[in-house]
Order: C-alpha cells, then structure tokens, then sequence
C-alpha cells in the first residue's frame, strides 16, 4: 500500500489522513476496538483481500496505532491491538458515528433517543449475542473495573447524564433534547428497586460519560447503592459502537440498557427507552426470565450429564 505524502506538513488533519490513508482503516480499527483482533476474524468480518488486509495492518503496527501480540507459535499468530495513540482514535470514531447516525442515516436534528425502526435501534438489538470485549472503566471512585460484574448477571444502564441541583447544573436546552431527561428519575428508580434486582439475581451498573467526580457526587446526592461507570474515554460506546449525541461540548450515551449473562454476553437490550421509570420495571421482568431460563438450561445440562 503506497503511502501519500501530503504537502501540508503542519495541518494535523492532512498529517493524520496520511497515517489513516482510507476508509479501510477506520473500519479496521473500529472492528478491533470491538474485539475482532485476529486476521482470520478481520477479513471475514470485512470482506478485504488478505493482502489488502496484511498490507494495512502492517502500516498500521508501523505507525503505532496497533500492535502485535502472539497468541500461538506454531505457525505464529497474532492479535492486533490498539496503542496508546489508536486509543487515541476512539473519539474520532465516535464522532464520525455521531456525525452519520444524524446527518446521513437521520433528519439531522439533535436528540438523545431514536426511532424504534431507526438504523440505531437495529445497531443496539443486534447487540444479543454478542460478548463484551475485555476492557475496563473508572468507577465513580477512581477505581477501573469491567462493565459487567466478575460471574453475575449485570443491567449495565447506558444514561446522557445526571446533575446535583445547584451543584453542576444542567447542560444548555438540557430539556429541549429529545430523550435527555429523565436520567435522576430512572437512576432513582433502579436505586429503589436495587434489592429486587439483587433477589433475581442481578447487579446493577450505571454508565455515562461523565467524569467520575461528577458521577460521585450524583450517586452521593441521590444515593445510589450502586456503582456509575464513566465512559468519558468512549472505549465502551466505540467496542459496542452505541448510540450517541453531542451536546454542550460534550459526547453523551444515548439511553439504553443491556442485560449481561455471567459471561458478560448480551442477552437483551432495551432502546429506545421512552419511558426511564417504566423501563426499569420491564427491565426486572426481563432479569427474571432469562436467569430462570438459564437456571432451567443448567439443571438439563447437570442431568445430562448424570445420565
């Protein structure tokens, strides 16, 4: 693959589109940054020539936006992960999937929620199935953890942001966006209905892209019994490529939920979430179905077994 030299050698987008080249890459390292990590999995994934794909996973470990880690001598294989600086990536990705899920895919108006027929309500539910990438984010303590609980079932709610009265305030026309209000209601709610959540057999995860500072002082005022994630780096929403919105400066998850087995896969999801309380409700039910249903599946398996 023949590198272009750009003339501009002080513009940092000519520079950069010079590193990135095509649209191959972006789409390479948006699959990595999900957890596609080996070449087989790649070119499947794409559909690319095996030697465009080893062409430019070459110049992409040359530029240090990847690198290689050997999961297997003989014949040697690899993964190829993001650096630093592919992390660096992230929320370029993100905008560009802002940027189309409004102005190409949508209508072009700002709104925190979506159609249920839109391109990103299809995104979100083809989430089923699929298991999270190993990844962590900084608690609203300081403290990295995974987004799913270590062996337990986990709702991981995906919210654009909650504010302390008087304290942080709300964002600018924070209520004139479609879908962005609600986040203390629904945060309240699942704090009320925690014990029910743990009597089923879940635990409960709050994310946005908050600063973790910010999210302490919110689960402080509304005394959450429950940990909030801070996304504010976007690994989780570009590995899972999540909706998103951006407002007052800042990039904000689009609400949603994911219902996470013991093995951090998705088993469900909800969005859009029109209603934050109500959805909370449907949210246990769907809990109780499935670790029931999980439970009943694992007494067949032991049986089978004994047999």
């Amino acid at each position: 693959m023949r590198r272009v030299d750009l003339a501009d050698a002080d513009c940092g987008i000519a520079q950069s589109l010079g590193v990135l080249t095509d649209w191959w890459t972006f789409l390479l390292v948006r699959d990595i940054a999900g957890g596609v990590t080996r070449f087989d999995g790649l070119q499947r994934g794409l559909g690319m020539s095996r030697r465009a794909l080893t062409e430019r996973l070459a110049a992409l470990v040359e530029r240090g936006v990847l690198h290689r880690q050997r999961y297997t001598d003989r014949p040697p294989r690899y993964d190829y992960l993001l650096t630093p600086k592919g992390e660096g990536l992230l929320p370029v990705l993100i905008a560009l999937q802002e940027w189309g899920d409004r102005h190409v895919l949508g209508d072009g108006s700002l709104t925190a929620t979506a159609a249920a027929g839109s391109a990103e309500a299809r995104r979100v539910h083809a989430l089923v199935g699929r298991r999270l990438p190993e990844l962590t984010l900084p608690r609203h303590d300081g403290v990295a953890v995974s987004p799913a609980a270590p062996d337990a079932w986990t709702v991981l709610y995906c919210f654009p942001g909650a504010f302390v009265p008087s304290v942080q305030g709300l964002p600018p026309y924070w209520d004139d966006i479609p879908g962005a209000p609600g986040c203390t209601l629904e945060s309240r709610t699942y704090a009320a209905r925690a014990a029910d959540f743990v009597a089923a057999g879940a635990r409960i995860h709050g994310v946005s892209t908050q600063r973790p500072d910010q999210l302490a002082a919110f689960a402080a005022y509304a005394e959450l019994p429950f940990p909030l994630l801070s996304d504010g780096d976007g690994r989780l929403a570009a590995a899972l490529l999540l909706p998103t919105f951006r407002a007052a400066g800042t990039d904000r998850l689009k609400r949603a939920t994911l219902l996470l087995d013991p093995s951090a896969t998705v088993r469900a999801v909800q969005f859009p979430v029109t209603d934050p309380a109500g959805s909370v409700g449907e949210m246990l039910r769907l809990v109780r179905d499935h670790v029931a249903g999980a439970d009943r599946a694992d007494a067949r398996h032991r049986q089978e077994e004994s047999r």
